[in-house]
């Protein structure tokens, strides 16, 4: 049976399909619902208009390639806003896809599985770290399922719009207090947590890979197996400077793509204090993440529902 995952994030909408080998198969259509979010959060009705024909598009994709079964799920952007449950039975209605949505210690969970299956040379206690749109994800483990992990609201997307006014301007003053309060934050999630000195530590998520292009990494157009890191000693210097930076400057940069260099900025500062706090000086960057943990579930261990997501046969 052919399984596929539909991502429906800030920027886009993805369709990974489950080849034989475990090997997947990628689809993806923008729509950038980030733009088009209400004051309060909720999507506007061209933001709707958008995210429906392009879960309609993925589907019609889905049905051409032969896939049977399928788990779709919309990530914060929607799972986090006021009007979620009306959002979702309008893409329901007009696609026969209902969208669900994960917690983010399944998130977690379901990315430390990937990082686990591509890191599986290297076996040993992993620690993982993820930055989305409305969150992060860490996470550490000795086997398939990490022994601890957890979720903070401290995503790219979310921490630009409370702090840094949109993240069109430079923002140098603003982001010394976004710094002091995802420092907080991070201090407080991992009071408690330990693990080996000996341990793989890796990032997922596009945030991550940018960062790591933008301070001398391999792009990621070189293929998935260049060996790719990124060095805090190299990001912190960027921090200062990219919040010294208008967002149209930004996007001209190696690794930062347009839709995505109003938050760089905020992501640049999480991913420097999230290595801050975990006592790292770098992360390999992994480019399995979310979309292929859960098929890598679905593979391995049968059907793998969540709490809120479902596998179903393909509407």
């Amino acid at each position: 049976m052919r399984a596929a995952v539909l991502d429906v994030g800030s920027n886009a909408v993805n369709l990974t399909i489950a080849e034989p080998g475990a090997m997947f198969r990628s689809w993806k259509t923008h729509t950038y619902l980030a733009g088009d979010l209400r004051r309060d959060g909720g999507l506007s009705s061209a933001g709707r208009r958008r995210l429906i024909t392009a879960v309609g598009e993925a589907v019609a994709e889905a049905r051409r390639v032969g896939v049977e079964e399928l788990l779709p799920y919309a990530t914060a952007v929607i799972r986090d806003a006021p009007d979620r449950d009306e959002v979702l039975a309008e893409v329901a209605a007009a696609t026969g896809v209902r969208l669900g949505t994960l917690t983010g210690v399944e998130d977690a969970e379901a990315t430390f599985l990937a990082a686990r299956r591509w890191e599986g040379w290297n076996p040993g206690p992993l620690l993982l770290a993820d930055i989305g749109g409305g969150s992060v994800e860490l996470a550490f483990g000795r086997d398939l399922k990490p022994d601890w992990a957890v979720s903070l609201d401290l995503g790219a997307r979310v921490l630009t719009r409370r702090f840094l006014r949109g993240g069109e301007s430079p923002a140098r003053r603003a982001a010394r207090d976004l710094r002091q309060h995802v420092r907080s934050e991070v201090r407080r999630a991992l009071a408690g947590t330990s693990w080996e000195s000996r341990t793989t530590a890796v990032a997922a998520s596009k945030t991550f890979q940018q960062l790591a292009r933008l301070t001398g990494a391999a792009p990621m157009c070189r293929g998935p197996y260049v060996a790719r890191r990124l060095h805090r000693q190299r990001l912190r210097p960027w921090t200062d400077r990219l919040a010294a930076m208008p967002a149209k400057r930004r996007a001209k940069l190696p690794g930062v793509s347009k839709h995505r260099a109003c938050q760089i900025v905020a992501g640049s500062i999480v991913a420097d204090e999230v290595m801050r706090g975990l006592g790292l000086t770098s992360l390999r960057i992994t480019p399995w993440g979310l979309r292929e943990g859960i098929l890598l579930g679905r593979l391995e261990g049968g059907r793998s529902d969540f709490v809120n997501a479902r596998w179903s046969p393909l509407p």
